[in-house]
C-alpha cells in the first residue's frame, strides 16, 4: 500500500507508526517522561543509604501517573476558562492522552523492578536506565526531526542537543552523590 502524502508536509510521506497521529504529541510526552524518570531515578539513588528499588520504581511511576493527570487536567482547566465555564465531555480524554509520560517510564520502572528481584544491584540499574533514557532522548530528538522534514545532519544535532538533557542530568547525579 503506498504512503500517503502529509498535509503538513507537501512532498512527505506520513509519519508511520506511533508517530502517525499527532507525532508532536507523542514526542514531547515521551521526552517529558525521559526526563522526569532520569531526574527521579537520578534523585532516589542516594549513596549511603540502603538499596530500595522496588519502592524507587514505584515513585517513579507513581509520579509518571500524577504528572500525567495534572497535565491532562490542566489543559481541562484552561479550555473550561477559555469556553466560560464549559468543558466537553473529553475531559477524561484530556487525562488519558497524557499516555505516552506514563510509557516513557516503564523502562526505567522494569530495570528497577530488575534491581528488586536481584538480578543486579541498584545502582546498576540507576546507571543504566539513565544511560538508556538519555540515548532514547537522542532517538527521539532524532525522530522528531525527521518527522519535521529536517534533513540527517540536522536531526543528528537535534538528537544530539535533546541527548545533552540527559547527561546533564548523569553530570549533575554524579556531581552531588
Amino acid at each position: 500500500m503506498p504512503d500517503r502524502a502529509d498535509p503538513a508536509r507537501p512532498g512527505h510521506p506520513a509519519p508511520r507508526g506511533i508517530l502517525r497521529h499527532r507525532p508532536e504529541r507523542w514526542l514531547f510526552k515521551g521526552i517529558y517522561g525521559l526526563v522526569l524518570a532520569s531526574a527521579l531515578v537520578a534523585a532516589l539513588d542516594v549513596p549511603g543509604e540502603g538499596p530500595n528499588p522496588g519502592q524507587d520504581a514505584l515513585w517513579v511511576l507513581l509520579t509518571a501517573l500524577a504528572s500525567g493527570a495534572a497535565h491532562g487536567y490542566a489543559h481541562v482547566i484552561a479550555r473550561r476558562a477559555a469556553a466560560d465555564g464549559t468543558a466537553g465531555p473529553s475531559r477524561l480524554r484530556a487525562v488519558l492522552v497524557e499516555w505516552p509520560l506514563t510509557a516513557a517510564v516503564l523502562p526505567t520502572v522494569a530495570m528497577l523492578l530488575a534491581a528488586e528481584a536481584g538480578w543486579w544491584a541498584e545502582e546498576t540499574a540507576a546507571g543504566t536506565a539513565l544511560l538508556f533514557n538519555t540515548v532514547c532522548l537522542f532517538g527521539l530528538g532524532a525522530s522528531a526531526a525527521r518527522a519535521a522534514g529536517l534533513g540527517r545532519l540536522s536531526s543528528l544535532r537535534a538528537g544530539a542537543l535533546d541527548m545533552l538533557i540527559g547527561l546533564l542530568i548523569i553530570a549533575a547525579d554524579a556531581l552531588i552523590d
